[in-house]
């Protein structure tokens, strides 16, 4: 027994702050981050609405600004913004970058928190995965096996339609 025990000492469990991986874990954010993620959101599009950036590559274009995240500790935010058009997003996205501590204090004067995030501006991808996704759903090969039904289902239908007509009570009405 006492073997054992010396064996057993040094080995710590998979879960215990001194052993196991030390892989990071993504937490999904909080109910905070969350709400001031879209308060900044919010706030972030009424400033660019107002077309207070006064930059050549930002006359004429649309934003339109998906999703704010926030870091655990409210310190930093990244925006995620899509051009209308999605025309010179990699230049509309260096000029957003660029003018970021000047709409960070646009920001401190519409959200009332204590400090202000630092902003950073990236491209929103998830209109592009989307329509990529829609276009693989209208192709027809897979159109074909969606909508096609297979040998085992339509043998299931025609039980179903039998079924019914041999179960009827012959009450001689």
């Amino acid at each position: 027994m006492g073997s054992q025990r010396s064996s057993a000492k040094g080995a710590r469990s998979p879960g215990s702050k001194t052993g196991g991986s030390k892989a990071p874990v993504s937490k999904a954010p909080s109910q905070r981050q969350l709400r001031v993620g879209e308060e900044l959101r919010h706030a972030l599009a009424r400033i660019l609405a107002r077309d207070e950036l006064r930059d050549p590559v930002l006359v004429g274009v649309s934003l339109t600004v998906t999703e704010v995240r926030v870091s655990p500790d409210l310190k930093n935010a990244t925006a995620f913004v899509v051009p209308l058009g999605g025309d010179g997003s990699r230049e509309v996205l260096k000029v957003l970058n660029r003018a970021g501590p000047f709409l960070r204090s646009q920001m401190s004067r519409e959200v009332d928190l204590r400090h202000t995030p630092k902003l950073s501006f990236q491209a929103d991808h998830s209109f592009d995965e989307a329509a990529k996704i829609n276009a693989l759903l209208q192709n027809p090969r897979v159109l074909r096996d969606v909508e096609a039904p297979t040998l085992e289902d339509g043998a299931e239908e025609a039980d179903q339609e039998e079924a019914p007509a041999a179960e009827r009570p012959e009450d001689g009405r």
